[in-house]
């Protein structure tokens, strides 16, 4: 009898430990970030602009607390990279778009991964440009649900072969499907999808939804473009997709309402750099565009809605804040456990944005773009409190009384600079050991869709840019930007496949071949719309594992394949077609297969 009475009472306080568990879960506020591409300040009616309509936007905004003086990085992947961590993007390994130089170090710990961790359903929808191999993908770095496309755009190197902004291919949790509808759209469709199925579990969701929109080439659905196509095809579409992701935007917010869970869900709104095609239009005063180390390169909308937290009345927040204060920030407001030795170089703005902050520190932050192989020192950099701006060292603004930075007042504000130039120094200072530790591709690794491997020209690290979209691969420009050479980390030593080829194995098509030139979509020409010019490759090289390789190619040859043993640790993998002449091309894809590993069987391609 007391066994029974004893197992009846582990049993009601286990039930009753869980019904507890349950209700700190469903307390926890569940989180929708919607991040778009190259859509600046000034890009929104509420800030201003005279043309653009944007009423969805218009009314989060009016619901918002608003942060007026956030900034981000002047381009994408540094945005992405410090927005999702919580650390100074240089930190992190990424400090460029291509180049090897956009992937995401694997010791960093991303926002999917901290939410994961403490029992969040985590979806990642649209842009990702952190990396496209294992470990650098999403699907690898803590999110459980993931659709995206390949590098920073679609109809970039490492997307689907011939994808446009209609009716492509996106990879589904490491897999290519093919979708239908305008790119956006789908992300929003996917991430409805999700929080539909997650729901009615008792864990919050966190849903990360990037759009590559209103990032070039400029394509939008017709219905969107019309009103705006008096200024320009350009312009026209950058503005119509703009107004898609207005209607988006208010149809996620109308879906959270009706699936009830509008209340307690924490929205925001922000953009990953300055704009790229509206500063002519509206710049909110600001000076600069994407890229610039000006204030119009990096500061840019956050909008942070959540009724059951009392964040539904519009408010202005206009102290400095920074993209490295997302992660921190968050991670209070939704109680969730910090990972353990990782120090954020944001802070926890919850005060400010709740007006409760009392002798806030005149902080100093930095941003700076670094499209470049390897970081250099004050390279369009801004030093930054809330009221001056140092840029590149030399300049100085006093931003209060010129948001415009028109007057440089370097010669009269000594100890301004001297403070300054001593905070960007010493962040210098700590920063620079991690550039020598770029990240590299893995080969042989062991994990879920890791085997083989798709190498794209966009990650050649090289002098100069990189073939970084397929108009590039169609247009097999013969130029020293043309050759590179992957940086590999061969994580099992072994026999390998290394297949070259020209055309991605979805064309199906010769190293040799010409190519047709694809169907056009709404808006500017797409890449795919350029002939594929032939190249008369007649042989192969391949230098890797302290070899170097030739084969020859035959004209009906679609890859050439290399079989090499390869040693465990780091090397670069170069890879190249020559003609008759002599002349190279580079490889723009390569294969590679480690076989036997574990006794599995080789994955399809991700």
């Amino acid at each position: 009898m007391k066994s029974s009475v004893t197992k009846f009472c582990i049993y009601s306080l286990s039930s009753l430990f869980l019904l507890i568990c349950s209700e700190i879960e469903a307390k926890r506020p569940n989180i929708v970030i919607v991040m778009t591409d190259d859509q600046g300040y000034g890009d929104l009616s509420c800030h201003g602009n005279p043309i653009l309509k944007t009423p969805h936007l218009d009314q989060l905004h009016s619901e918002s607390i608003r942060l007026t003086d956030y900034h981000v990085a002047p381009t994408c992947s540094p945005t992405r990279a410090a927005f999702i961590t919580g650390r100074w993007t240089n930190r992190t390994g990424v400090w460029h778009t291509i180049m090897g130089r956009s992937m995401l170090r694997h010791n960093e710990v991303t926002i999917g991964k901290i939410f994961g961790d403490s029992g969040y359903h985590t979806g990642m929808f649209g842009k990702w440009h952190l990396g496209d191999n294992y470990p650098y993908r999403p699907e690898d770095r803590g999110f459980q649900e993931v659709l995206r496309h390949g590098g920073g755009g679609v109809g970039q190197t490492p997307d689907y072969w011939d994808n446009a902004y209609f009716d492509g291919s996106y990879f589904h949790n490491g897999k290519a499907v093919p979708v239908k509808g305008f790119c956006s759209d789908v992300y929003f469709d996917y991430a409805k999808r999700f929080i539909r199925k997650v729901k009615k579990s008792e864990k919050p969701f966190l849903v990360y939804l990037c759009t590559n929109a209103p990032h070039g080439p400029m394509h939008s659905p017709e219905k969107y473009s019309k009103p705006y196509l008096n200024q320009g095809v350009n312009v026209g579409n950058f503005l119509g997709m703009i107004a898609n992701i207005d209607d988006n935007v208010g149809s996620m917010r109308a879906f959270l309402e009706d699936e009830g869970l509008a209340e307690n869900t924490i929205f925001i709104f922000t953009t990953d750099n300055g704009t790229s095609s509206g500063a002519n239009i509206h710049n909110n005063g600001m000076r600069g565009r994407k890229g610039s180390e000006y204030d119009g390169g990096h500061r840019v909308p956050f909008f942070l809605h959540w009724p059951k937290g009392g964040l539904n009345k519009g408010r202005d927040v206009d102290t400095i804040t920074s993209y490295v204060d997302v992660v921190p920030t968050l991670i209070d407001y939704c109680k969730v456990k910090e990972p353990k030795n990782v120090k954020f170089d944001g802070v926890n703005i919850r005060s400010l944005i709740e007006g409760t902050a009392k002798n806030w520190p005149d902080r100093i932050l930095i941003t700076d773009s670094q499209r470049v192989r390897d970081p250099i020192k004050w390279r369009k950099s801004s030093v930054m409190t809330d009221q001056w701006r140092l840029v590149n060292g030399k300049e100085l603004y006093d931003i209060k009384a010129d948001p415009g930075q028109k007057k440089n007042i370097a010669q009269t504000k000594p100890k301004v600079i001297a403070r300054l130039t001593k905070f960007y120094d010493d962040w210098w200072e700590e920063i620079v050991p991690t550039f020598g530790q770029p990240t590299a591709i893995y080969l042989g690794a062991d994990a879920p869709l890791a085997n083989p491997v798709t190498l794209t020209c966009h990650d050649w690290i090289a002098d100069g840019s990189t073939p970084w979209n397929q108009r590039h691969i169609r247009n097999a420009e013969k130029k020293p930007s043309n050759t590179g050479f992957w940086a590999v980390d061969i994580k099992s030593a072994g026999d390998y496949t290394v297949e070259l080829r020209r055309w991605p194995k979805e064309a199906d098509k010769a190293i040799t071949a010409e190519l047709e030139a694809g169907a056009d979509v709404p808006g500017v020409k797409p890449f795919r719309a350029a002939v594929g010019k032939p190249f008369a490759a007649i042989k192969a090289h391949l230098k890797l594992g302290g070899k170097e390789l030739t084969l020859p190619v035959k004209k009906t040859d679609k890859g050439i394949f290399f079989h090499i043993k390869l040693k465990k640790g780091r090397d670069e993998l170069w890879a190249k077609f020559t003609d008759a002449s002599g002349t190279a091309m580079g490889a723009f894809y390569a294969y590679v297969t480690k076989h036997d590993l574990g006794g599995k069987k080789s994955e399809g391609i991700q």
